[in-house]
């Protein structure tokens, strides 16, 4: 299927909440793609953009920033899980701060979350029509390594769509796309390097995956490569944070929290009238 408009949302865990302010200026402003492509917290905060849920991902996140129950430690030793399975991905979408599976489900924007198959070391793109059926794929999409659980669904198991293609930009060239937005969550020149993080020690029983991690730090320098390249050549509208807010994974500082949402609408609203001619609004 050949879409017009493709939005992609790097994740970053808590810096996630940079594309939330993006999209709810978006969503403010009749600002719609055709597909978007989320990465662990990119789907994860992103899936509100097609629910049309302004200011949801920033009011849950410091509402809760300090709720034992919610993500952080207490729930890594509990359950295994940064991110607690039940108050997530059960409580919050259903009780705390619904989520509108309806609107969700009636959206004709096409949702694709990125996992990573443990097995295979390869991304997959899952197109995600009904959230309350497949939240499983938000959560693997959001499954950060070494502090999650491997996610399994339908006998595969499944960890952080990060792991394998954080940025899925070359995939959506594939789409033949006319206009492509990114929305990244580092600023400009950002780029990684090797890790040294025991990926073998925690995963030696899924080769595919150690050969992925170890090439990780180059796919994603290349991917950036090619970003800063078509962005100079005008072919796609990149947003990405115009200063540093540093950011732990599971940041608690909800004045850090509101910044880095305030930072990502700020951008949008300053590259409004560029974003509209872009997509002809």
């Amino acid at each position: 299927m050949t879409y017009k408009t493709a939005l992609i949302l790097e994740g970053g865990a808590m810096r996630g909440l940079y594309s939330a302010g993006v999209l709810d200026v978006f969503m403010q402003n009749n600002i719609n793609a055709d597909v978007v492509y989320g990465v662990s917290a990119g789907a994860l905060f992103g899936l509100n953009y097609k629910s049309r849920q302004i200011g949801r991902a920033l009011r849950y996140n410091l509402k809760y920033a300090h709720e034992k129950n919610y993500m952080g430690l207490y729930s890594l030793i509990t359950t295994g899980n940064v991110m607690n399975r039940d108050f997530c991905f059960n409580k919050l979408v259903y009780e705390l701060d619904k989520l509108d599976f309806e609107t969700y489900k009636k959206n004709a924007v096409d949702f694709y979350a990125v996992v990573t198959n443990m097995q295979t070391g390869k991304p997959e793109y899952i197109k995600i029509d009904d959230a309350q059926k497949d939240m499983e794929y938000f959560r693997a999409s959001g499954s950060m390594p070494f502090v999650s659980k491997p996610v399994e669904i339908s006998g595969n198991l499944y960890l952080d769509g990060a792991m394998s293609d954080a940025v899925p930009f070359k995939k959506v060239l594939e789409t033949n796309c006319e206009k492509i937005i990114v929305i990244l969550t580092r600023p400009l020149g950002y780029r990684k390097k090797k890790s040294h993080l025991p990926y073998k020690l925690f995963y030696g029983k899924f080769p595919n995956l150690i050969k992925t991690t170890k090439n990780y730090y180059k796919e994603y320098n290349e991917t950036m490569d090619l970003i800063e390249k078509y962005e100079a050549e005008n072919k796609i509208l990149v947003l990405r944070p115009s200063k540093l807010i540093k950011m732990k994974r599971v940041e608690k500082d909800t004045n850090k929290l509101q910044a880095i949402y305030n930072l990502g609408a700020s951008d949008c609203i300053k590259k409004l009238e560029e974003i509209k001619k872009y997509i002809n609004l």
